[in-house]
């Protein structure tokens, strides 16, 4: 779906640089939040981002993917010092048309130097982290992925069906997939670099995103991987015990998805060119 059939609306907005504000050690960060029904969790979210020092230095662009809640008003709302752009879907289109939007509206606003950061709108992930994400960017990774599978990491909170599911998705793909340094290919919570993003986009355009489900996230790494990107990770002490809307993760859906799409990326050429 191209931007212009997605409607999006800036709520203009005064932000007043705090006091005492770290120094940014990369660009802009852009937040990426695909939201499907998400109006409980969205609010405490959105102060939390504006509570961090660098909010100053964030654009949130708030996905809303046809929610039948008052999601898309909560982030017409947004709140104070905090840049929050909505783009909404009519429909229901799922997670990977929604971070499709997102990083299209985030890639077109940003500089090369910005980095477009994705996180779940369900409140889980912790905004405090971005500062971190942000740090690896700027030493000179290129995709940084906050992982539950390394030291320091913790999914205790989730559900037992979706840890296995997590953890067994995870040690299936490090072991069929080409693709280094990665333990947490499932974790929704990254940070990319803008021109990376831009390196892909210029290749594959509108397939960037082709998996609708859960997957989309997996399926945007290994197409990455196409550009020798730098990847990192750091440790994602996962929240779901703040958690306040009903999970949309159907396990056997996710795991024929995970299925489908180890088989067509072993199907599926590489680039012709170097990316």
């Amino acid at each position: 779906m191209a931007l212009e059939e997605a409607e999006v609306r800036i709520r203009p907005v005064s932000v007043v640089p705090q006091a005492g504000s770290a120094t940014l050690t990369c660009g802009r960060a852009h937040v990426v939040l695909p939201a499907f029904n998400e109006e409980g969790s969205l609010p405490p979210l959105l102060r939390r981002l504006a509570n961090l020092s660098l909010a100053g230095g964030l654009t949130v662009w708030v996905v809303d993917d046809g929610s039948s809640d008052a999601t898309a008003a909560t982030a017409e709302r947004g709140v104070d010092g905090l840049d929050v752009r909505l783009v909404r879907h009519r429909v229901n289109l799922g997670l990977g048309r929604a971070l499709q939007t997102g990083l299209r509206s985030a890639v077109e606003a940003a500089s090369d130097d910005d980095v477009v950061v994705v996180m779940d709108a369900d409140d889980t992930h912790d905004p405090g982290l971005i500062p971190l994400l942000q740090k690896e960017i700027a030493a000179g990774a290129d995709v940084v992925i906050c992982s539950r599978f390394v030291d320091g990491g913790d999914d205790t909170t989730a559900p037992f069906g979706r840890r296995v599911l997590s953890r067994g998705a995870g040690a299936l793909f490090r072991h069929t997939l080409d693709v280094d340094g990665v333990r947490d290919f499932t974790s929704g919570f990254r940070a990319y670099r803008v021109s990376l993003l831009r390196r892909a986009t210029d290749h594959w355009g509108e397939r960037l995103v082709e998996e609708q489900g859960f997957a989309c996230m997996v399926e945007l790494l290994l197409k990455l991987r196409h550009c020798d990107p730098v990847i990192a990770e750091i440790p994602l002490p996962l929240r779901y015990d703040r958690k306040k809307s009903v999970s949309k993760l159907r396990l056997r859906r996710t795991m024929g998805q995970y299925a489908k799409l180890l088989v067509r990326d072993r199907l599926s050429p590489a680039p012709f060119r170097k990316l």
